[in-house]
């Protein structure tokens, strides 16, 4: 039996074939042959540690278990299609083939696709972008800009053959005619999507920057309107590419995000200055709706001309409390004494004045029968000239009457403007009513912290009770 065994072994000790020595170059060459022949593609599930993005966009990384390690690449070419960025602690699913790295006689894992062990690449990949861009600041409530609310040019960035451009013109051709669109065509899906979309964003804003710089304010947009329609997580990924968030976020013009359906969110949503749950939604905020406008000013109007109709209404009421309040009365009541006072002294004067004109008459005609022609008209003469003063006697009474009377109604006046509220009121005073508009005579009928309007003689005040002193 020790024969049998030792045989081979002794045999290759003379075999000048098996004796020819190979260089490490060639071992290590038929080695990585032998790898790669033998492990074309395998996975390989553990976690990353010294992971090591390169200058020239390759990954390097170990793998590793409680038990060994691996060394592991994964080359440019390969990770553009990883959407999720490496980490060290990070549990993944690596499928790629078994090299060598000939300099230093090492076995690795090139690697051509990574699937993180958990939650899905997409998912995380979008939870990654989320949390460095919010860390940068991207999302800050401070940086959002306020939408125009009657934007003159809205701009679209979207697929022009998709259904959110129809969507929108849909919205703004029922809503509203003075909303005009300038569409700026981008793929919306796929590898180039966000490269399309970055574009249109920065010719929009070149456009918008050349109209400001020219004075054609006819021609700047005012509002901006990114998204589609709805899809699935690989549809709408163009959406979460950090590179569209940065445009977005570096807009001049104020951008509205309308990605997909309302249960979708894309990083686009969180970076926007107003996220709307699809197209349709953002074409509804920009579009003046023109019958709710001229409904509102209806309503506006009526309201203005109830408010005015009650302040008329409480002024008129004011007018007639105070006309109906007992000053007036006594003033009314004292110019009307003054009046009857003044007739009746007019018409006792008329009434003497007649007596004594009749008499006079009948005397003359007594004399004229009694006397001779020369008495006559010595007597006649003395008559007249009786008359004559008893005639300028009336006048000078009848004057002396009238300026008394008008003395009277002066002073009748002035009393009756001296007992005028406005008077009262120029002196200093002033009245106040309550909140019904009733004038306020007892502290009974208040409390503190009423409001009460007080009327001045020039202007008024509306005042707070904050203290009642008896």
């Amino acid at each position: 039996m020790f024969s049998v065994t030792m045989q081979p072994l002794l045999a290759s000790l003379f075999d000048e074939t098996e004796r020819r020595p190979i260089s490490v170059s060639e071992l290590t060459t038929q080695i990585r042959a032998a790898l790669e022949h033998r492990f074309m593609g395998v996975w390989v599930e553990g976690e990353v540690s010294n992971f090591r993005a390169h200058n020239s966009g390759h990954w390097y990384f170990t793998l590793k278990d409680e038990f060994a390690q691996v060394r592991a690449a994964c080359y440019r070419s390969s990770n553009q299609r990883i959407r999720f960025r490496l980490e060290d602690g990070m549990q993944v699913r690596a499928r790629g083939r078994l090299s060598v790295y000939e300099p230093k006689g090492e076995y690795q894992l090139i690697a051509d696709s990574l699937e993180p062990v958990g939650a899905g690449a997409l998912q995380l990949a979008f939870e990654q972008t989320k949390a460095r861009l919010q860390a940068e600041g991207l999302f800050a409530a401070e940086l959002k800009r306020v939408i125009p609310m009657f934007p003159r040019r809205v701009a679209v960035v979207t697929s022009a053959n998709g259904a959110a451009i129809r969507d929108i013109l849909n919205v703004l051709k029922r809503r509203t005619r003075t909303v005009h669109i300038l569409l700026a065509s981008a793929r919306v899906q796929g590898e180039d999507a966000k490269h399309e979309i970055v574009r249109a964003i920065k010719s929009l804003n070149e456009h918008h920057a050349r109209a400001l710089s020219a004075g054609r304010h006819d021609e700047t947009i005012d509002v901006m309107i990114v998204g589609r329609g709805g899809g699935s997580i690989e549809d709408l990924w163009a959406f979460n590419e950090e590179v569209v968030a940065r445009a977005i976020r570096n807009s001049a013009i104020p951008v509205i995000s309308a990605v997909g359906h309302e249960t979708d969110f894309t990083i686009a949503d969180f970076v926007a200055d107003r996220r709307e749950p699809t197209p349709s939604a953002a074409a509804e905020t920009v579009a003046a709706h023109e019958q709710e406008l001229c409904a509102r000013l209806a309503s506006l109007t009526a309201t203005l001309a109830r408010s005015i109709q009650y302040r008329i209404a409480g002024a008129r009421n004011h007018v007639q409390e105070l006309a109906l309040s007992n000053a007036f009365d006594a003033v009314a009541a004292r110019v009307h004494d003054a009046l009857t006072a003044t007739g009746a002294a007019d018409y006792r004067l008329q009434t003497a004045l007649r007596e004594a004109m009749e008499s006079a008459h009948r005397r003359l005609n007594a004399a004229a029968h009694s006397l001779s022609p020369a008495q006559l008209r010595s007597t006649v003469k003395a008559a007249r000239t009786r008359f004559d003063s008893l005639a300028m006697s009336r006048d000078a009474a009848m004057l002396g009457r009238l300026n008394a009377t008008r003395q009277k109604f002066a002073m009748a006046a002035a009393s009756l403007d001296a007992m005028s509220p406005l008077k009262v009121l120029e002196r200093g005073y002033a009245i106040a009513h309550d909140e019904r508009g009733s004038v306020v005579r007892d502290l009974n009928n208040i409390a503190v912290g009423d409001e009460l309007h007080v009327r001045l003689w020039k202007g008024a005040l509306d005042c707070r009770v904050e203290k009642i002193q008896e």
